[in-house]
């Protein structure tokens, strides 16, 4: 039964997809941390908050059957199951998160979600495992988290003397919960409890970490302390202010080399967890006046999520302001041919200034608004990477670079597949087993690194391995098997023309066909997806040591700044950064080489596509030609065109196919004056009219 309106019940349901989502990003990343350091207590207690998180928020919009997973899973999320679990408890949280992935899209499909009846067996398993006695261990670290250090120090400012006391409790005490009150009850007589770890009755203690304000001596915890048959271990230090005050925070570098790793939202989570408020030792109305003014609840309020869809409205409205502007400064024009300088022209001028000015700033607010830090897209791999390395019996390490670099939100959600498939290939087929690269003198480990960084108007997303590379010679005796090309052709192909050819379908050089790849599909699509965002994916390999893929790509697709230039009697346009230069040509300077028009530009051959067969017409011999030279990855083309226009900024309609329909067109946009005029696909247009149908450079 549901106490909201249905509208209100589905934007509930909506947000916590949303943050679901999050949560089970967040499960497999803490998941694969477990995996490396199976021990680490404070990694199990964080994935216990995440489940617990999860576990609330599914039961609050009445996914029962979620919620009571949850529950489960959270009895082996201890950290003695942990260490004694052998990296099972790892396994299971992963498997966990996959777990609830696919009873999330049942639930937000509407459908019945599967039965999770083989994370319960595993649940259960390690819940019944016969567990090892705990040994006692005394390893006092005194990690206080951010705000228990305000708290001691704060104190310790206000002249009170301050004492960290650490006690190792007996494992062998019948009554570890009774025997940690008993504890409780004699630090309370030596002063105010400051803070206490742990601070409720855990029945399976064996440490216990106190900071007090105090008068007594150091040798009155010592005596006070040892209580018989219930305190093994007793340590106390007197705690002093650093020097300065900028060192105010260092407190547990100073007794231990353990930095404190307990953030105060995780510690509050914890509370809100597990912990009775009555025994939480809260701050004096004067410790929270005099502490910094920074709260979580003020992070949180300014965080704002909002509808892609309106931000992309908001973004359409923009760009119809930019036409708006274009349409002005084209009646200006008119005007001032007709009527000549009048006296408000300048008036008119600077008013205009003032709108393209704000209006600038408009366009860039509300970009910058959908540009998102590929770090959401790179955090998505070393769980993918993990776990093909283990499906095909490597070991291999991914590295990240450049996350904070900003991208459509768009086009980020586009590279996704396109990536995971570099990823997955570069794993199954690039990286070599742990036998064969310590044979060829390498590590056993592989490793697989993702870069991205801004070039130009267009983010470079970097795809390196240091594997075996790609053997050339198999790619082209595969391709002219496959009858992808001859053997007459093959002889002429460049080396970047020649690993172009991986793009084709059903072109596969791996030894044996797998679950993971192998079939030769995929690398078309991954193609043609970067074709789709007007971007390009070039290779370079050195066999033995490794191959780099580069995908460039577009900052937006919605507003580009373009060249517009005239073929006959239409104007079109391509992407300035795709622009290199322009130069001028005779028809006499144009040769042909094996049915290939090129001309000679400096000290290379540039390969001529003459736009004019877009349009069926053929410029008079012996006329001047305009020539764009644009760069496609690594190869240079010339675009023969007659007339330049100028440049100017677009911004860019999609095309309908009953209206356009090929694919040398990539989008329109309006100009001032009402002109339609057509943004070309670039890779499409040299792919059929330049006939570089090998050219690996022009995916």
């Amino acid at each position: 039964m549901s106490f909201l309106p249905d509208d209100r019940a589905g934007e509930l349901k909506e947000l916590f997809f949303e943050s679901a989502e999050e949560l089970l990003q967040t499960l497999n990343e803490e998941g694969l941390r477990l995996e490396r350091e199976p021990g680490d207590k404070e990694i199990v207690r964080g994935i216990r908050r995440t489940v617990h998180t999860l576990k609330g928020d599914s039961a609050a919009c009445g996914y029962k059957r979620l919620s009571e997973l949850a529950h489960e899973l959270e009895d082996v999320l201890t950290p003695e199951i942990a260490a004694q679990g052998n990296g099972r408890v790892a396994e299971v949280v992963l498997y966990a998160a996959d777990t609830f992935h696919h009873m999330l899209a049942a639930y937000r499909g509407n459908t019945e979600p599967p039965e999770p009846e083989a994370l319960r067996a595993q649940i259960k398993a390690l819940v019944e495992a016969p567990q090892p006695p705990a040994q006692a261990a005394f390893a006092p670290a005194f990690a206080w988290s951010e705000y228990e250090q305000l708290v001691i120090t704060d104190a310790a400012r206000k002249g009170q003397k301050i004492c960290f006391v650490a006690l190792g409790i007996d494992p062998e005490c019948p009554m570890r919960a009774a025997a940690v009150q008993l504890v409780r009850n004699v630090l309370n007589e030596g002063g105010k409890v400051l803070v206490m770890h742990p601070d409720d009755n855990q029945p399976d203690v064996v440490l216990i970490e106190a900071a007090i304000a105090t008068r007594h001596k150091e040798s009155w915890f010592e005596k006070k302390c040892r209580v018989p048959s219930i305190v093994t271990h007793v340590l106390v230090r007197k705690f002093e202010l650093p020097a300065s005050d900028e060192d105010v925070l260092e407190i547990p570098k100073e007794l231990s080399g353990r930095d404190a790793r307990q953030s105060v939202s995780a510690r509050t989570e914890a509370i809100a967890d597990d912990e009775p408020l009555a025994d939480i030792a809260l701050p004096t109305a004067e410790e929270i006046k005099n502490a910094p003014v920074q709260t979580l609840a003020g992070a949180a309020e300014s965080i704002l999520r909002v509808d892609a869809e309106r931000i992309d409205a908001v973004l359409n409205l923009v760009g119809e302001l930019i036409i708006g502007k274009s349409m002005l400064h084209q009646a200006m024009t008119e005007l001032d041919k007709r009527l000549g300088r009048d006296s408000l022209h300048g008036r008119f001028s600077d008013a205009m200034a003032f709108q393209a000015r704000v209006l600038n700033d408009l366009q860039k607010s509300v970009m910058k608004i959908r540009m998102v830090p590929v770090e959401q897209l790179f955090r998505r791999f070393p769980r993918l990477v993990r776990d093909v390395a283990k499906t095909a019996g490597k070991r291999v390490e991914l590295a990240t670079a450049g996350e904070d670099t900003d991208l459509d939100k768009s086009i980020l959600d586009s590279l996704a597949e396109p990536l995971a498939h570099l990823v997955r290939n570069a794993v199954d087929h690039g990286i070599e087993t742990p036998q064969e690269r310590q044979a060829a003198g390498k590590p056993a480990h592989g490793t697989i690194r993702l870069n991205a960084y801004h070039q130009g108007n267009q983010i470079v997303i970097e795809i390196t391995d240091d594997g075996r590379g790609i053997d050339r010679a198999a790619v082209v005796a595969k391709a002219i098997e496959r009858a992808v090309i001859t053997a007459q052709e093959a002889e002429r192909l460049t080396e970047s023309e020649a690993l172009g050819l991986i793009f084709h379908s059903g072109l596969s050089t791996a030894q044996q066909v797998t679950s993971i790849s192998g079939r030769g599909v995929g690398m078309d699509v991954v193609q043609n997806i970067l074709n789709r965002l007007k971007g390009t994916i070039s290779i370079e390999t050195d066999p033995g040591h490794g191959t780099t893929f580069l995908l460039k790509v577009p900052l937006t697709l919605a507003i580009i700044k373009a060249l517009l230039f005239r073929v006959s009697d239409r104007i079109y346009a391509v992407p300035l950064s795709s622009v290199i230069e322009i130069t001028r040509a005779e028809e006499s300077d144009i040769h042909r080489v094996e049915q290939t028009e090129v001309i000679q530009l400096r000290d290379e051959v540039l390969t001529l596509v003459r736009l004019s067969k877009l349009s069926r017409t053929r410029p008079a011999a012996g006329s001047r030609l305009f020539i764009v030279v644009i760069a496609l990855a690594e190869r240079k083309f010339g675009l023969v065109v007659d007339r330049l226009v100028g440049e100017d900024e677009l911004v860019i309609k999609a095309v309908d196919d009953s209206l356009v329909a090929t694919e040398m067109v990539s989008g329109a946009s309006i100009l001032g004056d009402g002109t339609v005029v057509l943004i070309l696909n670039l890779t499409a247009v040299v792919g059929r009219l330049g006939r570089s149908q090998f050219a690996g450079a022009t995916a």
